[in-house]
């Protein structure tokens, strides 16, 4: 099975000052197929905000006179309903939780790989305009504000690729997803068939989540790839 990449198009705003950082992302952006346009300023970013729906913005915390929590917050009382990234140096679980507190969907620590950059921003564009935060199959939960994982309760953690990786699979409950679909809707990548990147991620979360559980869920469809079974 494949994905249509459209799909997963949206209209995206980059508030970064710094240029060459802004500039590498929109352009990344662009060659993925999405609408772009940036801003070196939180005022300038209000006011195109307020004239353009806008599917997910792209905040860099340390900006000019406001930062990306100030203006998150402030954009979002102002009635914004849309995705926010923030791009940040600081990487601590304070950090993380004043960002998400400020109205952020997602949290991504500068420096990054660029397709983790291409990833985050599917998985949020995938969930524009669904009210629905939680993902369940059976007695396995993925809440996709938290990004927490349980099953029967238990805390699963797992790594942003995995969580990735599980929210492709829980979006699409007992359908075959081949290593090309996976590749490049977890990745940003074509799939390299000398690489068994996606054969170790796979692994790495079938243990995780399985582990101790009557049942396993992630399996292997020989010739086909991957599968994740209706929990029933």
């Amino acid at each position: 099975m494949n994905l249509n990449r459209s799909d997963f198009m949206g209209h995206v705003l980059v508030v970064e000052d710094e240029k060459k950082m802004s500039a590498f992302i929109q352009q990344g952006l662009l060659e993925e197929g999405h609408k772009v346009d940036v801003t070196d300023h939180p005022k300038s970013a209000q006011e195109l905000i307020k004239k353009n729906p806008y599917d997910l913005l792209i905040l860099d915390v340390m900006l000019p006179d406001m930062n990306g929590l100030e203006l998150s917050r402030m954009v979002r009382q102002e009635g914004y309903a849309g995705n926010v990234l923030m791009l940040t140096a600081l990487s601590t679980t304070n950090d993380k939780i004043a960002g998400l507190d400020a109205g952020a969907d997602d949290y991504l620590t500068k420096p990054f790989d660029f397709n983790e950059l291409l990833a985050r921003v599917r998985a949020l564009l995938r969930r524009h305009g669904d009210t629905n935060t939680t993902l369940s199959n059976g007695d396995l939960v993925m809440d996709l504000l938290k990004r927490t994982v349980t099953r029967e309760g238990k805390i699963i953690e797992l790594t942003s690729k995995e969580f990735s990786l599980l929210e492709l699979f829980m979006r699409q409950v007992d359908k075959v997803l081949d290593r090309n679909t996976i590749a490049h809707q977890v990745w940003g990548t074509e799939f390299d068939p000398d690489s068994n990147v996606i054969d170790v991620y796979v692994n790495h979360l079938r243990k995780k989540m399985d582990h101790g559980f009557p049942r396993r869920l992630l399996k292997t469809i020989v010739g086909h790839g991957y599968t994740l079974a209706k929990n029933t």
